[in-house]
C-alpha cells in the first residue's frame, strides 16, 4: 500500500494497443504493441524493440493519432521476445487514453499543472 501512496497517478490495468517509435540501435523502428497498465504519467508495456534506459520514444494512440513523447523508466527481463518497458511522459497526458471514468486524481493533476 505504501508504494501506491507515492504514485503521482494512479494505474489502470489495461490492455490497449498503442504504436511507438524510436530507434534501436541506429535504426527506426515503429512497432504496434499494447499497454499493460497506463496512468497519466505514461504506461507499462510490451515491446520488442531493444530499448535502453533514458531513451526518448514517441507513443501513439491509434485510436485518436494523438501523440506523446516519453522517456524509457524501465526495462525488465524479454519473455517471449518481448520486454516489458515503463515510459514516461515528457508532462502528465491524463487525456491521451481517452478514457471515459479515468481515476479522480488524474483530473485533480490535470487542475494542478
Amino acid at each position: 500500500m505504501a508504494i501506491s501512496a507515492q504514485r503521482r497517478s494512479e494505474r489502470v490495468l489495461i490492455d490497449m494497443p498503442i504504436v511507438v517509435r524510436g530507434e534501436s540501435g541506429a535504426r527506426p523502428f515503429q512497432e504496434e504493441t499494447f499497454t499493460v497498465t497506463i496512468s497519466a504519467h505514461g504506461a507499462l508495456l510490451m515491446l520488442e524493440a531493444d530499448v535502453t534506459l533514458g531513451q526518448k520514444l514517441t507513443v501513439m494512440n491509434p485510436k485518436t493519432t494523438d501523440q506523446q513523447e516519453a522517456r524509457v523508466a524501465y526495462k525488465g527481463a524479454i519473455h517471449a521476445g518481448l520486454a516489458q518497458v515503463a515510459v514516461e511522459f515528457a508532462k502528465p497526458s491524463p487525456e491521451f487514453w481517452q478514457m471515459d471514468s479515468p481515476p479522480a486524481n488524474w483530473t485533480a493533476e490535470k487542475r494542478a499543472n
